[in-house]
């Protein structure tokens, strides 16, 4: 039987059952749920049955039925105050007791854990005081529908009243994630805006190793359900969170501090820095690669500044040919509603070794091409190139990749030159000519013969660099939950490669033994980025 039919056929027996229950029963409000129980029963049964010939003799034989059940189940404990004082509760005299007042609040308090649709439901028959009939009509559902909500939801609160709610850790100890990465393309939404939130941080963060319900993660950061349940289902929306069957698990690696695993970080980065940087800037300074015709820059004459570029880039992108890829990115990735496709990583505050660096303001590496050519950059405390235009990053690079293009076939307008000037990639001289401040490689052959030069230092160093990333990848892959395990296997790949730890380990290296300086003011902006041939 269909829910319009059973409306139909349910509606002369409202007024009758509920006369059934009151003269049966020792209070309103238990005729009230007994009545809602008969009708529920029929409710259930009439969906599947399309056989009964006498409605009479059937609605009064489940009628008893339920009256009997009730009788039985009549000493079981039961909320000790009616559903209708959760509305307009007035004010409490001096003489009510405190117990009782508890009670209301924690009864309205309990609401909060509902189905959203109970919820809606529940305020809008007890403390808006509608008509069931101008519910239903609201809600567009069926009037049975909404004494069947209002009877589960009578049930929802009277074993939550039952419950002792104990908060969890995150209601007195919240995480705060201390920075993020992004490990492929973002999309329209500013990834970063999303997560400024504690209350979204610490609802990944809850449910980071298990699937868990709204209500078990309100309950475990101390807050009510209504605050978590939009926010998971718009970090699920975007792919941040999975959803299955009400529960919620993060779909995003999210990295506890670790000492342990940080001092073995550190450790690994800087005993790899010192094989790679030193032997890598030496190699440059002396083989005269940085003198070739086809290195262009407006600071050419400037070796620190060529080198704050080619170093980093060196670094990421020699070993390319020498990596182990078992996981791909197609694999790892999550594709987000927003076009974006990436892997997310966030990382939660908290102690960590003293000599643990924290990369500030470190960007990068970021790639972006347009079938002809390149733009690689890296963003960090000593640059001004990328922090601040993180979610732009790929528009911009196409941009410029456009612009150089049709600048090497003619001039570009002024407010094209203006906007290359203004974030430091070109500069204009005395005479009004525009020079690019950026590295630019003009042909393959001179990018080949530089990342040989970092190719060559790590096969001479490739079993050392081996002994050091093993054990560390191992446990790092190990530190996340099994069902990340893809997303960390993909990013552990990188290691000692396109790596921003390791590049940053690299420059901290040569600026702490002197050999880098630190760039002029007004270089900050076109520092360590390259355009090239793809």
């Amino acid at each position: 039987m269909g829910n319009r039919d059973m409306e139909t056929v349910l509606e002369p027996y409202l007024k009758p059952v509920l006369g059934f229950a009151l003269k049966r029963c020792r209070t309103a409000e238990d005729a009230e749920d007994l009545s809602q129980e008969i009708l529920l029963r029929l409710y259930r049964t009439l969906l599947l049955r399309n056989d009964v010939e006498d409605m009479d003799r059937y609605v009064w034989t489940v009628a008893h039925n339920t009256l009997c059940n009730y009788y039985r189940d009549a000493s079981r404990s039961r909320v000790g105050i009616p559903m209708e004082e959760i509305g307009d509760v007035p004010a409490f005299s001096a003489e009510e007791s405190e117990d009782n007042r508890e009670t209301v609040d924690r009864l309205k308090k309990e609401i909060a854990y509902l189905s959203e649709m109970q919820r809606k439901i529940v305020i809008a028959y007890y403390i808006d005081h509608r008509k069931q009939e101008q519910i239903a009509r609201d809600f567009g559902i069926p009037v049975g529908t909404v004494k069947w909500h209002l009877f589960e939801a009578k049930k929802e609160l009277k074993k939550g009243m039952e419950k002792m709610r104990e908060p969890g850790d995150l209601k007195y100890n919240p995480v705060e994630f201390a920075g993020y990465g992004i490990n492929g393309s973002v999309g329209e939404k500013d990834i970063f805006d999303m997560f400024r939130s504690p209350l979204v941080q610490n609802i990944c963060f809850c449910v980071r190793d298990s699937w868990k319900t709204v209500n078990e993660i309100a309950d475990e950061m101390g807050v009510s359900p209504v605050y978590v349940s939009g926010e998971a289902a718009y970090l699920a929306e975007y792919g941040f969170l999975k959803e299955r069957n009400g529960k919620y698990l993060a779909d995003m690696l999210i990295s506890v501090p670790d000492i342990k695993l940080q001092r073995m970080e550190t450790d690994m980065y800087n005993a790899a820095a010192d094989l790679f940087a030193g032997a890598l800037y030496d190699e440059l300074v002396s083989g005269g690669l940085m003198d070739s015709p086809a290195l262009t820059c407006a600071w050419k004459n400037d070796r620190n500044f060529l080198l704050w570029a080619l170093i980093p880039w060196i670094a990421a992108c020699s070993g390319d040919s020498m990596m182990e890829k078992s996981v791909s990115f197609e694999e790892a990735a999550t594709v987000r509603k927003d076009g974006g496709i990436n892997i997310f990583h966030a990382y939660i505050k908290g102690e960590m070794p003293e000599d643990y660096d924290t990369m500030n303001q470190w960007f990068g590496p970021c790639w972006n091409g347009n079938g002809k050519h390149m733009l690689w950059q890296v963003g960090s405390e000593w640059s001004e190139n990328l922090q601040d235009r993180a979610m732009s990053i790929q528009d911009d690079a196409s941009k410029i990749l456009a612009l150089y293009a049709r600048e090497q076939k003619e001039k570009l307008s002024v407010d094209e030159y203006a906007w290359l000037a203004e974030r430091g990639l070109v500069r204009i001289t005395d005479k009004g000519r525009a020079e690019w401040q950026i590295v630019i490689l003009e042909n393959e052959q001179l990018r080949d013969d530089l990342l040989a030069v970092g190719r060559r230092i790590r096969e001479k160093n490739a079993d050392k660099f081996r002994q050091l990333r093993d054990p560390y990848i191992k446990a790092m892959v190990d530190s996340f939950p099994p069902h990340m395990r893809k997303a960390s296997e993909f990013e552990a790949q990188y290691i000692m490669y396109s790596d921003g730890r390791f590049i940053h380990s690299c420059l901290r290296n040569l600026l702490d033994s002197g050999r880098l300086k630190l760039p002029e003011e007004s270089q900050k902006k076109a520092m360590s980025t390259l355009l090239m041939p793809v």
